[in-house]
């Protein structure tokens, strides 16, 4: 199976990074992020899995995930190239301000749409950060395509469900104490809950358990850690895991590339920093 091929660059003035994974063969298993991820298909269908439901994506498809929602997809036919858009909570709200008025983070009940103008509004901001354009173009690209996206596609948060605070002070644990050795005994006593019940719960909101949550948290926070120059080694033990072999297997599964090779996406940011 070939190494697909991935592009990164991070858009200090508009608070984002823009990416493009080409030739991607090999299955995403569920997982989350601390941010949003705006994502367009550009060639081959998968069958993909967010927060619990299940549906086919192919070229043209724009993908929506919030901040926490579990995602993953599996191959239906040939090879996957894919580009998308990696948005801090922060920068999410300043824009939801901007361009439709919310005053509170969107949350995004679709995670899959498919609206061929906005598809194609992402593809040009996408393009324009990758190619370092000029800042006015830059921005006029962002106001378009999320003056289109956020009005028509996003909404408040979703309102609460049971058990979703008592799940969310368990995230809120997990992604403070990430380098710790912990247990669900440990998670649990921090959400209020009892083992068995916050392992449902977790499983009806976030569709992921505790312990696949934990990991995907220790892989963004060790992406973040190699973005800014530390070492596999150095950020295996920083992020809480194990052994360097089981880093590399976690990273790669979920992103597609070991953490030497997406270190070196950044070493250009990272030298001249």
């Amino acid at each position: 199976m070939r190494q697909p091929v991935r592009t990164a660059r991070h858009d200090p003035a508009l608070g984002l990074e823009a990416y493009c994974l080409q030739g991607v063969e090999r299955p995403f298993p569920c997982h989350v992020h601390d941010h949003y991820v705006i994502g367009v298909v550009d060639r081959g269908t998968r069958s993909l899995t967010c927060r619990g439901r299940r549906e086919a994506i192919g070229p043209g498809d724009v993908l929506l995930f919030n901040h926490g929602d579990s995602h993953g997809c599996v191959q239906e036919d040939g090879v996957l190239d894919y580009r998308g858009l990696n948005i801090p909570r922060d920068a999410m709200r300043a824009l939801a301000k901007r361009s439709a008025d919310l005053r509170v983070p969107p949350g995004f009940t679709q995670p899959v749409v498919r609206d061929r103008e906005l598809a194609r509004r992402l593809a040009a901001l996408h393009r324009a950060v990758l190619e370092g354009a000029p800042l006015l173009r830059r921005e006029e690209a962002l106001v378009l395509a999320f003056g289109r996206l956020l009005p028509d596609w996003a909404g408040r948060p979703p309102a609460a469900h049971t058990c979703r605070a008592e799940v969310e002070r368990a995230c809120a644990f997990m992604g403070d104490c990430f380098a710790r050795p912990l247990t669900l005994a440990d998670i649990s006593r921090q959400a209020g809950l009892g083992k068995s019940a916050l392992v449902r719960a977790f499983a009806r909101e976030k569709g992921v358990t505790p312990y696949r949550y934990l990991l995907a948290v220790r892989v963004d926070r060790a992406r973040q850690m190699l973005e800014q120059g530390r070492s596999p080694a150095e950020t295996a033990l920083a992020a809480g895991f194990s052994d360097q072999s089981h880093f590399t297997n976690c990273f790669t599964a979920i992103t597609g590339l070991t953490p030497g090779a997406y270190r070196a996406l950044f070493r250009e940011k990272w030298e001249r920093g």
